[in-house]
């Protein structure tokens, strides 16, 4: 049986379950495929499609790039948090604000997805240093329930959800 498996429903906001439903069995292996095949996906895709919207008012691909970056950012320091046994209620953060910071169209598509690359490898890196007892710990973020568990599963399912919006409204991978 792995070590992580997917949280129950009380170790996370019900908004969360929306991107955890999208999970395996197992959400660390779910990080690990994942960065294989986002890698290649975001390898594929020329530059030229880098700046694209689907819509007014949407965030580029490149924005979608860092927008996982940074909220993998925030669910591993939760995670580091939470799993180290900080029982400090963790704040919530403002995706829009963090995106219309994050001077991603200064960027090449190829500098965003080294970065992405780059958190994964941490998160990967954080994640396996945690023992059972770390995983289950609960903790408070954005006023809710949270567990190490459910962060990894949050951040496996939100990429899944971003990467089908990549592909099915941006157009990317064919």
């Amino acid at each position: 049986m792995p070590l992580y498996t997917l949280p129950a429903a009380d170790e996370y906001a019900l908004y969360y379950g929306k991107y955890i439903d999208r999970v395996g069995p197992d959400p660390l292996a779910a990080l690990v495929a994942q960065a294989a095949s986002t890698a290649a996906l975001l390898a594929a895709t020329p530059e030229s499609l880098a700046s694209h919207r689907y819509a007014e008012g949407k965030w580029t691909v490149r924005e979608v790039v860092v927008h996982l970056s940074d909220a993998e950012r925030v669910f591993a320091y939760r995670a580091l948090r939470v799993g180290r046994g900080d029982g400090t209620p963790l704040p919530g953060f403002d995706e829009n604000l963090f995106a219309a910071n994050c001077g991603a169209e200064r960027r090449t598509l190829a500098d965003v997805a080294a970065e992405f690359a780059a958190v994964r490898a941490a998160s990967l890196a954080l994640f396996r240093s945690f023992d059972a007892e770390a995983i289950g710990r609960r903790g408070t973020a954005s006023g809710h329930p949270v567990t190490v568990r459910s962060l990894v599963a949050m951040i496996a399912g939100h990429e899944l959800h971003h990467v089908a919006l990549l592909r099915e409204r941006y157009g990317l991978g064919g």
